[in-house]
């Protein structure tokens, strides 16, 4: 999603999907106000750094940090292996005669097999660095455990700009995925941490109606009571 700014002044941030508009000339897909989902996030956020869970995080990235030591081990053997494979082709290749065409055009398909084979191994490895959860360095955890101690106020004050802002929730979120259509007067939401895992949530989004309400049985229900 991409943000806007609507209101009389244009000072009223709103998350809107334009994917529908964009390629089908449509209306737009979807649009969730950001005054209703930030401080949902910043709940989220502070309980997440609260100083207990941040020393629980840092133990746990640190345990990531030593399996990924590990792993990348792992890969890197298995890089070295496909690269010779293809060089040992390579090699074949061109010790054969020229004369003999048949072995010289097996050795060739040999050797462009193992090319590819590597290439993918290689393509792989990358795809596996991208997705690996950030490595916490030293002053990442020193940033985090400050951070902890009294996080509402630092974000409340006066000298913390909304970019401050930002980057304190990019050391921790690496993604949110909204849908405001799942169902009918909520907004669902699933944030994806720097750690590599992901949690769900969802809150009640101000409706304009009754058919929007997200709760309707409960409503009706309260109305026959009120009513009676």
């Amino acid at each position: 999603m991409s943000i806007r700014y609507t209101g009389p002044k244009g000072d009223f941030p709103v998350y809107c999907c334009r994917a529908d508009k964009d390629n089908d000339a449509g209306p737009l897909c979807q649009e969730v106000r950001a005054y209703s989902l930030d401080p949902q996030v910043e709940r989220i956020l502070f309980e997440a750094l609260a100083p207990d869970r941040v020393d629980i995080a840092v133990a746990a990235l640190e345990e990531l940090g030593t399996q990924k030591h590990q792993l990348e081990r792992q890969w890197t053997l298995r890089c070295e292996r496909a690269r010779y494979e293809a060089e040992r082709a390579r090699r074949q290749y061109d010790a054969v005669e020229p004369e003999n065409r048949l072995v010289a055009r097996s050795l060739e398909k040999a050797w462009e097999d193992k090319l590819r084979a590597a290439e993918a191994v290689e393509q792989e490895y990358q795809k596996w660095c991208h997705d690996e959860p950030i490595k916490l360095e030293d002053e990442d955890r020193q940033a985090l455990q400050t951070m902890a101690e009294d996080l509402p106020g630092m974000w409340s004050s006066a000298s913390t700009t909304w970019s401050d802002r930002k980057s304190i929730v990019r050391l921790v979120m690496k993604d949110v995925i909204l849908d405001a259509k799942r169902k009918a007067g909520e907004v669902w939401f699933r944030i994806i941490w720097q750690t590599g895992a992901a949690s769900e949530h969802r809150y009640k989004r101000p409706v304009q109606s009754y058919n929007d309400y997200a709760d309707q049985d409960a409503l009706r229900q309260r109305i026959v009571e009120l009513s009676s």
